[in-house]
């Protein structure tokens, strides 16, 4: 199967890295071939230093998985023979849906068509097409290379089919699919974000805590053990499973949300104070924040092979 990706930025880049990494022909798009360009040599170095530290995904060489990657100025040669498109343009609802539209004049039947998108719900962007069928939201989680987990949300008129192909793709290249069963705003991954970020916010601007003792609770403390398991499995694991736990706990917990603040307005004095905060620990210039990222990233990769060992065992 080929796969197009258009727009190479950095999650069209980091998909075409998950896509080779698992042996699938890739296709980048842009419009620009200076973008393209650049795109390969980030892609290449990348590949590299994953190399150099143990971290590259998949069976092949870098070598190998370069082989696989190709790119195009032309949006019809770029999906010419592609059974799976996804578009990784940034999130402008219009500019999305101008995509989809030329899309729909060019692609065949049996062509699945996957959008990016972390927000725009479905329905507003596939609404109208004749091949809304083929259509679905496959939102990766940033950056998608590192963690596994997509979102697969469906329009209202996609086929099942679509759904239980994405889902398949996306196990067969390793990631971590799960498929949402109507859209909503947010999705998943986001609300439950919104939601922590949201009580962060009220806390830090409460005076309750710190911004960065705020991190360490979620870095040291939640945070460890969602990254092997979720809150629902948390509260079967913590009492003598789900229903014991509830009878434990369903009171208090009432009490605590019960307390919560309305929405923030996320501006503000709070705003510049956290900022404050965050630009002590990490200033917020390029070099710094690279920097930063980096090691995110090969925390990130650390775990994941972690994980994968774990799971093996």
């Amino acid at each position: 199967a080929d796969i197009s990706f258009l727009f190479s930025g950095l999650i069209g880049r980091s998909w075409a890295m998950v896509f080779a990494a698992g042996g699938l022909k890739v296709k980048l798009y842009d419009i620009a071939q200076q973008q393209l360009t650049s795109a390969l040599e980030s892609i290449r170095k990348q590949m590299k230093e994953l190399e150099e530290s143990g971290f590259l995904k998949g069976t092949l060489s870098v070598e190998q998985q370069l082989a696989l990657i190709s790119i195009s100025t032309d949006l019809k040669a770029a999906v010419e023979g592609a059974t799976f498109i996804q578009e990784c343009t940034p999130e402008n609802l219009e500019l999305k849906k101008k995509i989809f539209s030329q899309l729909d004049l060019i692609v065949g039947d049996n062509v699945i068509l996957s959008s990016s998108t972390s927000c725009l719900l479905p329905s507003k962007l596939f609404t109208g097409l004749k091949h809304v069928k083929q259509c679905i939201v496959s939102h990766p989680v940033n950056p998608p290379y590192f963690v596994p987990l997509v979102e697969i949300v469906p329009h209202p008129e996609t086929d099942p089919s679509t759904t239980e192909r994405t889902y398949v793709l996306m196990k067969k290249i390793g990631q971590s699919p799960v498929k949402i069963n109507r859209e909503i705003e947010g999705f998943v991954l986001n609300r439950l974000q919104y939601a922590v970020i949201s009580e962060a916010w009220r806390l830090v601007g409460e005076g309750v805590v710190s911004p960065t003792d705020l991190d360490v609770v979620m870095s040291d403390g939640l945070g460890m053990r969602y990254a092997f398991i979720g809150p629902l499995e948390t509260m079967h694991l913590n009492a003598e499973g789900i229903s014991n736990y509830c009878e434990r706990y369903r009171e208090g917990m009432r009490c605590v949300l019960n307390t919560f603040g309305p929405v923030p307005e996320f501006s503000g004095e709070i705003e510049q104070k956290i900022n404050q905060a965050m630009c002590e620990k990490i200033p917020a210039v390029p070099k710094v924040l690279d920097t930063r990222r980096k090691w995110r990233d090969e925390c990130l990769a650390g775990l994941a092979k972690l994980k994968k060992e774990m799971k093996s065992d």
